[in-house]
């Protein structure tokens, strides 16, 4: 059975205001982890963050974005957060958003 990313309904809100350029590298990251399983790809495309979350990071000529996922039941992974990052790590509101989303989105 083949991977699948899934996009949350706020995160996808989230996406399509990123640059262009960064929405193409999001797309191209998606198509790595659907095609090899979130095991085989690493840096500089993807990096844990914590506990269940990693991170899809997105470069453009604006800056760079990240992406938040977790893996969820049958080989989904299922995108709760995008934004443009400002500062050097990521932010802790981020990072707890991403979990409240999580939540939910396991709820449904």
């Amino acid at each position: 059975m083949a991977w699948t990313v899934e996009v949350d309904g706020a995160a996808l809100d989230e996406l399509e205001k990123l640059p262009k350029d960064m929405r193409a590298r999001f797309v191209r990251i998606v198509e790595l982890l659907e095609s090899f399983g979130p095991r085989h790809v690493g840096m500089p495309h993807v990096r844990h963050l914590e506990g269940p979350l990693w991170e899809m990071r997105l470069r453009g000529r604006d800056g760079i974005a990240r992406a938040i996922y977790f893996s969820a039941k049958g080989q989904r992974l299922v995108v709760v957060r995008a934004f443009v990052k400002k500062t050097q790590k990521t932010p802790r509101r981020e990072i707890e958003l991403a979990y409240r989303r999580m939540k939910g989105a396991d709820d449904a």
